[in-house]
């Protein structure tokens, strides 16, 4: 009868550097909102936008106009690095920029908490 024995440090899965440094900027930004109230958030995002690249800068600028116009109840954060607007503690939307994971596209993401439809999940067949 053979032994198992727990896979070796190389033959499990890790994280990636980018994901580190994501879960690391997430650990900070937790710290850092802890201490400030929640309309500080807004230069954080803008900074975030300032340095990414284009055409993300522009798409995250644009998007940044809009969910602040049309959302004035939603309060601009930075989340995992990323340009994020949340209602109270939950993330409704976010903008990740392409180089953000070396991805080829950026994302627009939202949570479920957004509701943005009536809560129907996929027709049933």
């Amino acid at each position: 009868m053979t032994e198992k024995t727990s896979p070796s440090a190389s033959d499990r899965q890790t994280f990636s550097d980018d994901e580190r440094a994501a879960m690391k900027e997430r650990s900070q930004e937790l710290k850092k909102t802890s201490k400030v109230s929640k309309s500080d958030g807004t230069q954080d995002v803008l900074d975030k936008i300032a340095a990414m690249a284009e055409p993300d800068r522009g798409m995250a600028e644009r998007i940044h106009e809009i969910v602040t116009d049309s959302a004035p109840e939603l309060a601009p954060r930075t989340w995992y690095g990323m340009p994020a607007y949340a209602k109270g503690k939950d993330v409704i939307v976010f903008f990740q920029d392409a180089a953000k994971f070396k991805a080829r596209h950026s994302t627009l993401g939202f949570s479920d908490k957004a509701a943005l439809d009536d809560g129907a999940m996929w027709p049933s067949s």
